[in-house]
């Protein structure tokens, strides 16, 4: 067999280099001869002896050399595989169709004597699929879980070319050798269960930052006769504080309406899973104050350090009061979450937030040459009411005013058409985008009204463009914000945004004075958000109505402008026969408005009057406009639909929202909405 064992020509070059020796002693000769001859002669005679004695060293020797270096390679391999069958790491060799073929002890001690050789590996742990095979020289890396413990897989391909005299290796060495099915998968199993069980304990030990604020703690307590004030706060304290108790947070009293509190990140999925329970224990304390209390919780989580997690739970209560309180929000990083805000909102009695903010809007008007106002695309009448205010404060002290609106609806267009060609105003009130984006520079203030969200702006490249942004709104904030305004007057629990400008005329000094034309712009704002007086109304909204009453608004001419004419009463009537009740309290409608230029504020009008019949909770009215379908969500005070249309990228007030879906048609817009409800009712939501 010895003899039968062939030298490959690495080894037979190292073996016969006593022979290749003999020429460098052969040119050492012909010097000697040169220097004596006889000396050559005898040199000669040692040469010979040499060459034959290396020589048949080499011939006689050689098998048994062979033998002695495959005994080594055999013992070498022996060695290899007992530290591979007696490693520590589970290991495995795979085919190239995924079969098992050889697994070392702890490998087969994980199947637990079960004989698994030449099954597929997904049959053995299924959680290995053909997908997770390695396709290339790169390894491929899955996490599974055997016998309650947890593992990373690394799958990694060996090419093994035949082993004969005649393999190609360069086709080995090339991109096509990872097709070839003359390769072995290779596979180890390390047991990281400790790794994730730490990692587990580290996450679930690190602290979130929390505020909470009582909403209306003035407003409750002046509820209330003055001798029970104090039991009240302290059952609201109490609350509090014992909620906090089963989450072991620590919690300190900043303010007398204002709590900081720490707990560990595992109780917060607690607070997830019971909605915020707090929410609810708080505003059922009554001791006979007509006024339920109601708080709002923001948390940062997930932050790099306490200094950002407390600046994510700032960022996260501004957002809870500025959607009207009575809820927690969730900032972790760049996802917002909210639970709660199922209350209607309650309205602030005093006015003295609506007369800083007038101070403040003043200031900068005075510090600027002119003043562009902008509303959301397809302006309603709030917003068209609410720019015009915002004109008058510019024309009292003497400033350009531009108001950008781009298309006039249907509803816009009667009360516009007031303005449009009166000598009392400018030609240029009422610019396009083109001309605002000319407008604008550092000496322009840019007022925002009745929108918050940037991507519903009649034109957001303005952001870019003005140094200073007021902001006047009454929606609910949501994650999308404008973030570089100077200032921000959002008040959720406002009627319209009519409304607040309204206020803000009476603070703002300057001798203002409203014409007649104007006063009923806002009025009419007022009058279309609140469908007549009926939903969102105050006594601030009847306070600003009767203001506005004084400076001339005349409730008979607005009735006349807002007259339907005949097509459009017979397609809000189709509409509203063609409705559907789905899950007994909720009506579905399509209002089908070729014919009108504003299908979207029929829409509205029939999600309205759909809420006169019984036993409706919630109406939602579908609309397609511009390639787009609109939602209109209505309600009276049983359902949220601000966090319905939420769900649908949209947003709104509690009883008064919308949505806008793009790239669907009206019956596939219906199934995601009938989808959401259906969630939604599941999850306890609605």
């Amino acid at each position: 067999m010895g003899k039968k064992i062939r030298l490959n020509s690495s080894l037979k070059v190292y073996l016969l280099w006593p022979v290749y020796l003999t020429v460098l002693l052969l040119l050492m000769n012909l010097v000697i001869y040169v220097i004596n001859k006889q000396a050559g002669y005898v040199m000669t005679g040692f040469i010979v002896v040499y060459f034959l004695f290396a020589l048949s060293t080499f011939y006689f020797k050689r098998h048994q050399i062979a033998t002695e270096l495959v005994r080594y390679a055999m013992d070498f391999a022996q060695v290899q595989k007992r530290l591979l069958k007696e490693m520590a790491v589970p290991y495995a060799l795979l085919d190239v169709d995924a079969r098992l073929q050889w697994g070392n002890n702890e490998f087969m001690d994980l199947l637990q004597g079960k004989k698994e050789i030449g099954r597929t590996i997904s049959s053995i742990l299924p959680d290995i699929t053909e997908d997770s095979l390695p396709k290339a020289e790169a390894d491929e890396v899955v996490h599974i879980i055997l016998n309650n413990r947890n593992y990373k897989v690394v799958l990694r391909k060996i090419i093994s070319p035949n082993f004969d005299e005649d393999a190609n290796w360069s086709f080995y060495e090339s991109e096509k050798a990872w097709e070839t099915k003359n390769a072995l998968i290779a596979m180890f199993l390390f047991d990281e269960t400790d790794i994730i069980t730490l990692q587990k304990e580290n996450r679930e030990q690190k602290l979130i930052v929390g505020l909470l604020y009582i909403d209306n703690y003035d407003e409750a307590l002046d509820s209330i006769d003055e001798v029970r004030r104090s039991l009240l706060t302290a059952l609201v304290d109490r609350k509090i504080n014992k909620y906090m108790q089963g989450i072991d947070a620590v919690i300190k009293k900043l303010e007398k309406d204002k709590f900081i509190f720490v707990f560990q990140y595992k109780y917060l999925s607690v607070l997830q899973s019971t909605k915020f329970s707090i929410l609810e224990e708080v505003r059922n304390v009554n001791i006979g104050n007509e006024m339920a209390v109601t708080i709002s919780i923001g948390l940062g989580v997930n932050a790099d350090s306490y200094i950002t997690g407390y600046e994510y739970a700032r960022a996260a209560i501004d957002l809870a009061l500025g959607r009207g309180g009575d809820q927690a929000v969730i900032k972790d990083r760049e996802k917002i979450s909210y639970y709660g805000g199922k209350s209607i909102q309650v309205e602030k009695s005093t006015r003295v937030k609506a007369r800083v903010k007038a101070h403040a809007f003043r200031e900068f008007v005075e510090g600027k040459d002119k003043i562009v106002v902008m509303g959301h695309a397809l302006g309603d009448v709030d917003s068209f009411g609410s720019a015009i205010g915002v004109y008058r404060i510019g024309k009292t002290f003497n400033k350009k005013v531009h108001i950008v609106i781009n298309e006039i609806t249907t509803s816009l267009r009667p009360m516009i058409s007031r303005f449009v060609g009166n000598s009392d105003y400018e030609e240029d009130l009422f610019i396009q985008n083109e001309q605002a984006k000319e407008v604008v520079d550092v000496n322009t203030l840019l007022v925002i009204v009745d929108v918050n969200r940037p991507s519903l702006l009649e034109c957001e490249e303005l952001l870019d463009y003005a140094r200073t942004i007021i902001i006047f709104d009454h929606h609910r904030q949501t994650n999308e914000a404008i973030d570089n305004a100077a200032l921000s007057y959002i008040e959720p629990y406002a009627s319209s945004t009519c409304e607040m400008i309204a206020e803000i005329l009476q603070y703002i000094g300057g001798n203002l004075k409203l014409r007649p034309m104007e006063a009923d712009a806002l009025y009419a704002g007022i009058m279309i958000d609140t469908n007549n007086f009926l939903t969102k109304t105050g006594v601030r909204t009847f306070e600003a109505a009767a203001y506005l009453r004084r400076n001339g608004a005349d409730v008979t001419r607005l009735r006349k402008f807002f007259r339907s004419d005949f097509i459009e009463f017979k397609i809000k009537a189709d509409a509203i026969s063609s409705t559907k009740v789905y899950l007994d309290y909720y009506a579905i409608a399509v209002c089908e408005g070729e014919e009108v230029d504003s299908p979207t504020v029929l829409g509205a009008q029939v999600a309205n009057e759909l809420l006169n019949i019984a036993d409706i909770k919630a109406s939602f009215v579908l609309s397609e406009f511009n390639n787009k379908i609109y939602i209109s969500a209505r309600s009276i005070d049983e359902v949220n639909v601000q966090l319905v249309m939420e769900r649908l990228g949209g947003g709104g007030h509690l009883s008064v929202a919308g949505s806008q879906l793009e790239g669907y048609t009206i019956e596939e817009a219906i199934v995601k909405l009938k989808e959401t409800l259906d969630t939604m009712a599941q999850e306890g939501d609605i």
